[in-house]
């Protein structure tokens, strides 16, 4: 039996299959979802301090303003008072706050301006107590949410004594919010016998049908969590989404009407999760060529008050802070600092972002420390082909292709011949000075906890030949629908637009995963893939009966089934089937094969395969006022065999300049008493149209399917892009040492603001001054 690639199957650049919604604004939102008149809206009281006992709470003033139907606070949680599966979450404060904006109570109101209204009418009154609000005063106080970790192999120490140069630094890394342009909103249904039906913005609606039942006393049975699209999830829409479909669905189950809690733009950034911030500090011991013969480093970062997704979020910085290179004696401590912040969470990338950007933090200073090109540095420390290919964590890197991409980019960016122009530019620029980097990416891809590597679907296929399909996956604008429906077109042989794709409903695909760890089209494409093989298999074991035909010779394209000479509409088919009394509805289920991890030892192989990418990034730096802006970039990234090429050079391009807002722009600060003083478009910048060089060349890594047997040999392309932007940062530090020579090593932390730029040249100079030499601190 054989198929033909009909013209809107799998690897062809077909439109997202929302675009002309999104584009006429007719996609519909949870909050545009129609509800009764009678729903009541819903605000939050928030804490005013960061750390504290509530000593009293007077909500009486609230109860009594105009419009309010009840107040909600921890007494009135009928189930348990929870929000996360750590446990360590409660949905309303129980007498301490541990940050500056924890939810104390919830207003349901008759609108959503005197929900808002009346939230802040309340009294409370607390002991202060002292807050730890940053990573060197949790290190320093040994405030940590979860236990210390250390990833080891070899005998770094030893070898840090034999080396024959040390090096010796450290980089602070900044967090990130997620800014997706839909805010968190949940709207929850009471129904028959305490049934509860939530639609959630939520990129896990299994884990928030969990939530929400325990919160309200009840079972999964009960509730049914709904997602048609988010606009926009990025990571923050994972564990977060918990609470605000629990408080809506406790509303509606005690006042027996409909309930939405939609949150604007400043309490969402003040109350949600954010990418966690790192300090990296490092000791490298390496030779005269830039070759690392040992490596200790230290990883810290900002967890917040309660653990959320910090370990795996951590376990991943380790399990990333190799990126490409070879590190044969190495220790890597992870410190999860435990502070009186909100709890950071999960973000495009999770955790690996910040270990690449330690990794190549050592690179860069190595190259500049030898004053070599820091590309020859990298490329000299890549993973080897059969050997030099073990990772820390016991895995073996069986599917390198870092030498071939990297020099197809080199080249085509012509990076060797710019960099030498470059740096004829800056001895004749006593303001404006360029840079010019090339960092890689390698990206693990699966969950690391292996049981989440699983995913279910559902097709059912009607008799007039249409197809509606249901999967675990959700989608946020990725395109992850799109490439789910172009595969069950691609098996039945149909046009793209005979298959439908329904909302994420946990009534009809039980038990999903999260659409995160960029395993989205692995994983459901795969089980629908399943589902509609199936479905197909009883269609040609029908027609060979028939027909008395060998199954070899049925094949389905293009709205056709061909059966030898015959050929019959698809519908005609599916009629025959019906009235034979032929099964034309399968689910399907797939679970990611050779993976396995111990997460004790944190040795295994948590990843099924590696996708890899590179970009080239050219910036200028103003010297006097410290704004920069990207000149060019050159990407060629590895999708293996892409199932959609439109789809991923979008979210290639959207990646990587969030991946730059991220190391430039978007700049998270909290004063000196816990409040977060960036919660609005005013004060937090996050990149904007003008922000995009004016030349740029995205291109896909051709003639280079999985090794690995995924859906059509594709690749994941949702989280490693962003790290292409590393390409960006570097740059900045390129043309920052460009005021002091090649062996200057700059002070620059991300992100690489305007401010931060010229406190790095600053550094620069104040250091050049002082000892003529501005490399890092170093020894044999």
């Amino acid at each position: 039996m054989s198929r033909k690639s009909t013209e809107a199957s799998a690897g062809k650049p077909v439109k997202h299959e929302s675009a002309q919604l999104h584009v006429t604004g007719r996609a519909r939102y949870t909050d545009d979802i129609p509800l009764p008149p009678n729903t009541l809206h819903v605000a939050f009281g928030l804490s005013t301090v960061a750390h504290g006992r509530i000593v009293a709470m007077d909500l009486a003033p609230v109860r009594e303003a105009p419009g309010v139907v009840a107040v909600f606070t921890a007494e009135d949680v009928p189930g348990d008072n929870n929000y996360s599966p750590a446990h360590d979450d409660p949905i309303f404060a129980e007498g301490h706050v541990h940050f500056l904006g924890q939810q104390l109570f919830a207003v349901a109101a008759t609108s959503y301006q005197a929900a808002r209204k009346a939230a802040r009418l309340a009294k409370i009154d607390y002991e202060e107590l002292p807050a730890i609000l940053d990573i060197p005063s949790a290190l320093a106080a040994e405030s940590y949410v979860l236990p210390t970790r250390t990833l080891h192999r070899g005998d770094p120490a030893a070898a840090l004594e034999t080396a024959p140069r040390r090096l010796r630094g450290q980089i602070a890394i900044g967090g990130q919010d997620h800014f997706y342009l839909e805010g968190q909103v949940a709207a929850a249904l009471p129904q028959d016998d305490g049934g509860m039906i939530v639609w959630s913005s939520t990129q896990h609606p299994s884990e928030v049908q969990h939530m929400v039942g325990h919160a309200l006393g009840r079972h999964c049975h009960d509730v049914v969590i709904q997602c048609r699209r988010m606009g926009g999830g990025f990571g923050g829409k994972e564990s977060q989404p918990a609470l605000f479909a629990c408080v809506a669905a406790i509303v509606a189950a005690r006042t027996g009407r409909p309930a939405k809690v939609r949150l604007d733009r400043d309490d969402d950034m003040v109350m949600t999760g954010k990418r966690h911030d790192f300090l990296a500090e490092y000791e490298v011991g390496f030779d005269e060529q830039g070759r690392i013969s040992a490596l200790d480093l230290m990883l810290a970062s900002r967890c917040g008050y309660s653990a959320d997704l910090s370990a795996p979020v951590n376990d991943r910085a380790m399990f990333h802070a190799d990126n490409c290179y070879y590190l044969e004696h190495v220790r890597i401590v992870s410190h999860r600092c435990r502070t009186n912040t909100v709890s950071n969470t999960a973000f495009r990338g999770f955790g690996g972002p910040q270990g690449m950007m330690a990794i190549e933090a050592v690179i860069d200073d190595v190259a500049r420390h030898l004053a070599l090109d820091p590309l020859d540095v990298r490329r000299i420390n890549y993973y080897g082909i059969g050997e030099r290919d073990l990772t820390p964590y016991w895995m073996r890197v069986e599917d390198n292709i870092l030498e071939d991409l990297t020099t197809q980019l080199e080249e085509s960016s012509a990076y060797r011949t710019r960099r030498e122009a470059i740096a004829a530019f800056n001895e004749g620029s006593p303001v404006i000075k360029r840079g010019i980097a090339l960092t890689p990416v390698k990206f693990g891809i699966s969950f690391t906890a292996t049981q989440f590597n699983q995913a279910g679907a559902l097709v059912h296929i009607y008799t007039d030949g249409t197809v509606l399909l249901n999967h675990g996956g959700t989608e946020m604008g990725q395109g992850l629908y799109t490439k789910v429906a172009q595969v069950v077109a691609e098996e039945l042989g149909l046009p793209l637009d005979r298959v439908r794709v329904s909302a994420t409903d946990t009534s009809k695909i039980p038990n999903t995963s999260a659409t995160a760890a960029s395993s989205g089209s692995d994983l459901n494409g795969k089980a629908a893939q399943a589902a509609a093989r199936t479905i197909r298999q009883r269609l040609v074991d029908l027609l060979a009966e028939r027909y008395r035909i060998a199954p070899e010779g049925i094949r389905f394209d293009d709205g056709m089934v061909h059966i030898g000479d015959d050929s019959l509409p698809f519908k005609d088919v599916v009629t025959m089937a019906y009235n034979a009394r032929v099964s034309l509805s399968s689910t399907g289920f797939y679970r990611t094969p050779k993976i396995h991890y111990d997460k004790d030892s944190l040795r295994g192989r948590p990843f099924f395969y590696f996708a890899y990418g590179a970009a080239v990034t050219e910036v200028a730096i103003d010297t006097l006022t410290g704004e920069h802006r990207m000149l060019r970039v050159d990407v060629l990234h590895d999708v293996g065999r892409s199932l959609n090429p439109a789809l991923d050079i979008g979210q290639i391009e959207g990646g990587f300049l969030q991946g730059a807002g991220w190391l430039t722009s978007e700049e998270l600060h909290w004063d000196d008493q816990g409040s977060l003083k960036t919660h609005a478009p005013s004060t937090y910048k996050i990149p904007a149209v003008g922000d995009w060089p004016r030349e740029a060349h995205i291109r896909l890594l051709e003639n280079a399917p999985n090794r690995e047997e995924t859906i059509f040999r594709s690749k994941a392309v949702g989280e490693p892009p962003l790290m292409l932007a590393m390409s960006v940062f570097h740059a900045l530090r390129d043309a920052v040492a460009a005021t002091s020579g090649p062996r200057a090593a700059t002070a620059l932390s991300a992100p690489a603001t305007p401010e931060a730029v010229l406190r790095a040249l600053e550094t620069v100079t104040a250091t050049d001054a002082e000892t003529g030499d501005v490399a890092a601190e170093a020894g044999a």
